[in-house]
């Protein structure tokens, strides 16, 4: 399976210098193949490439292989827009979402991400230094800083190609790395069911919860500490809205990352698999108030779910997803189910036989049985490779690169 190591660059002052440049320069032009790509409604890589090529050369300084990685990032980017309209993922044909997206080129950013070969990017892990194309010519002995698990992986595993990014003012590169898998556990034991939530960000069947109280908290002091910069508006407000933009993110990410790794561990160590509720489109499914909204809305159980799903192929660990209707009305015990079920948030009291347990973990054991019922009838796992985006060929990790994820934007 193919996994992505990021790793911290540590440039010289010079060569920071050199690789801004050269993202700058990788990026107008890819703005300007957009545009003309754009103009002449001309979007497959190799016919663009003949009405482009020459002039991204010569008027950027590129290289030829940093010429043709500019113009097949600019034709992703359009197939991934492309699908997003047809999926309806920016609104309804005719909106004005819809129209500010479709009826403009597409502009990149000039920090956006860069993608690398091996003929413009060489690793020398052992002294933890790359060596880098620029538009100022080959930067060698660049350092970089990773833990020896990442070192370790990128020694036996790193294939393919590498996105040079800048964030925040720091440099990073993300290694496409062909990791083997553990064959899948066809006879599991049991299964181990998760319950996803707000308050408690998991809960097992187990019995075991991992709250999210604290998080949740830190996320209304976040949020209350942004209103009052927006408010105040002043350069140096605005300064440190840009510096904390990121640290929330980057906290519920490495939460979800170490429940995801918990959860696979305690499923691979016991010879279970795993049981996760299909939550798809629960954001429009969900009635919420007004100050719930973007509690809910910042929960990224879609990310835990998918944190999972992955480690969880590594393992060899089966997946299965399974309904989520009723699970939390449902009595684990006799079946019974009844709204009045659900005492409080916290705890679970069933009408019927009077069975009494913590709400959560009464429905990760539905969830539990249900999974281990549809794999009874022969379901098969849900962990199954990472999708392939539009315009992705084969032996690459995916389609666009990190700019045209997080760094493209739609001129306006």
């Amino acid at each position: 399976m193919k996994l992505v190591v990021q790793v911290k660059l540590l440039p010289t002052p010079v060569q920071a210098a050199a690789l801004e440049a050269t993202l700058r320069a990788c990026n107008e032009a890819a703005t300007w193949v957009s545009e003309t790509a754009f103009e002449r409604g001309e979007f497959k890589n190799f016919a663009l490439r003949k009405q482009v090529y020459s002039e991204v050369k010569s008027r950027w300084g590129l290289g030829a292989q940093a010429a043709q990685h500019v113009i097949k990032k600019t034709c992703d980017a359009y197939a991934t827009l492309k699908a997003n309209l047809k999926a309806g993922n920016l609104g309804r044909s005719g909106s004005r979402r819809y129209r500010r997206a479709a009826e403009k080129p597409i502009v990149f950013s000039p920090q956006g991400a860069q993608p690398y070969d091996d003929r413009m990017l060489s690793w020398q892990i052992p002294d933890r230094t790359v060596s880098v194309w620029t538009v100022a010519g080959r930067v060698k002995n660049v350092a970089f800083t990773a833990s020896p698990e990442q070192l370790a992986t990128l020694a036996l595993y790193r294939k393919g190609e590498s996105d040079l990014l800048q964030r925040d003012g720091m440099w990073f590169l993300n290694a496409t790395c062909e990791v083997p898998e553990a064959p899948l556990n066809t006879d599991p034991v049991g299964f181990l069911g998760v319950d996803l939530g707000i308050v408690n960000i998991a809960t097992t069947s187990d019995g075991e919860i991992m709250a999210g109280r604290e998080l949740n908290r830190i996320r209304v002091r976040e949020r209350g500490l942004r209103a009052k910069l927006q408010k105040k508006n002043t350069p140096s407000a605005k300064r440190r809205l840009k510096k904390r933009r990121r640290k929330e993110t980057r906290r519920a990410r490495d939460i979800n990352h170490k429940i995801a790794k918990h959860v696979v561990a305690e499923a691979e160590r016991t010879g279970r698999g795993i049981a996760l509720e299909d939550l798809t489109g629960i954001r429009e499914r969900v009635r919420l108030r007004k100050p719930q909204r973007a509690i809910h809305s910042s929960w990224a159980f879609h990310q835990l779910g998918a944190f999972i799903a992955y480690k969880a192929r590594k393992a060899g660990v089966p997946v299965v997803h399974v309904d989520p209707a009723y699970t939390s009305r449902t009595c684990a015990e006799c079946g019974h189910i009844d709204r009045a079920n659900r005492v409080s948030q916290a705890w679970f009291a069933c009408r019927n036989c009077g069975f009494v347990d913590h709400a959560d973990r009464n429905g990760s054991r539905n969830i539990r049985a249900r999974a281990w019922e549809l794999w009874r009838r022969g379901a098969p796992s849900t962990a199954p490779a990472p999708p392939q985006k539009p315009g992705s060929g084969a032996g690459r990790k995916r389609s666009i690169t990190p700019s045209d994820a997080r760094c493209a934007s739609r001129s306006l």
